[in-house]
């Protein structure tokens, strides 16, 4: 008898998906933006042009967004479990992000 009462294992296993989820969001989030910013790199050495600087953009795009995503995904993530404290940590980092990026100069 380990001594773990069977709502904390539900949790740590709850903690465990999260984690996979994150990693996985995060390993794509990176990896679709060097994708989009070596092809772009690419382009604009080839032929300085719109779509160069378009698929440059949206490169950025996507690794700005992937922390914001992992965010949301937390948020989601602790509020089905229930952790509060967790749900209120993570809305204040959401704000917190969410202020930076708009009162950026």
């Amino acid at each position: 008898m380990t001594g773990e009462r069977p709502e904390s294992r539900a949790t740590l296993d709850g903690l465990d998906r999260l984690e996979a989820r994150l990693g996985h969001l995060l390993r794509t989030g990176v990896m679709s933006a060097a994708a989009c910013l070596g092809i772009g790199l690419i382009a604009w050495m080839v032929a300085e042009g719109p779509l160069s600087r378009a698929i440059l953009t949206i490169g950025l795009v996507i690794l700005m967004v992937t922390p914001l995503l992992r965010v949301i995904v937390s948020l989601v993530a602790y509020a089905r479990m229930r952790d509060w404290f967790f749900v209120t940590t993570t809305v204040l980092v959401f704000v917190m992000l969410l202020l930076a990026w708009l009162l950026r100069p």
